[in-house]
């Protein structure tokens, strides 16, 4: 519920002098696929190249923020949808901070990632698809959940009694199950030097 009380106080040190003392653009690397996909062990292995590029970065991770920030938060499609809204606006803070911010959410509807992405400005959103079929997905089953899945005890568990939909058009596609982890983080990496987000000379000091 809005109230009349609120206002909005405005910085004034803006985004652009953030972006300037960290000398690169505040965005947002949104990372979706399957569990078990790869997503996490990504956005780790990322995060580390690009700290050692120089910039600034922070990862916010599915099971990470559900202790906290989602803990009163179920996987039911409403729970979803706010879990995704409110990922969506912490990024927004981090972007406004000139900080790369790299998410690792199964994030499984469409709408809910175009809901992320239309509270960032043009540009400032990449959604990097972590392509991993079922098979080989549950074949890793880090966390054993696709077993507890299948024998019903974790309900609404996606890929299998809840659907995931894939991107349409993400900015990034990577194949965990044919591409090493080095290889998807070289992928993501020359796409942010291409497109300008990041200088080419921090790619080649790292």
């Amino acid at each position: 519920m809005s109230s009349d009380n609120i206002v909005r106080h405005e910085s004034r040190v803006d985004r652009r002098q953030r972006e300037a003392q960290n000398r690169h653009y505040g965005l947002t690397i949104w990372f979706t696929g399957l569990s078990g996909s790869g997503k996490s062990t990504l956005s780790v292995a990322l995060e580390e190249r690009l700290a050692a590029m120089g910039c600034r970065t922070y990862r916010l991770d599915g099971d990470n923020v559900r202790t906290g920030l989602c803990r009163d938060l179920e996987f039911s499609p409403e729970d979803r949808i706010e879990n995704i809204r409110r990922i969506g606006e912490v990024a927004g803070l981090f972007r406004d901070a000139g900080i790369i911010n790299l998410t690792a959410f199964i994030s499984p509807y469409r709408q809910d990632r175009d809901m992320a992405r239309a509270l960032a400005d043009e540009g400032d959103f990449v959604e990097v698809f972590v392509n991993a079929p079922l098979a080989v997905c549950e074949a890793r089953d880090p966390k054993g959940l696709y077993a507890k899945a299948r024998a019903g005890n974790i309900p609404n568990f996606t890929g299998i009694s809840a659907p995931y939909e894939p991107p349409e058009y993400p900015e990034v596609v990577v194949n965990t199950d044919t591409s090493t982890i080095d290889e998807c983080v070289d992928h993501v990496v020359e796409y942010l030097v291409t497109n300008g987000y990041i200088d080419a000379d921090r790619q080649a000091s790292a």
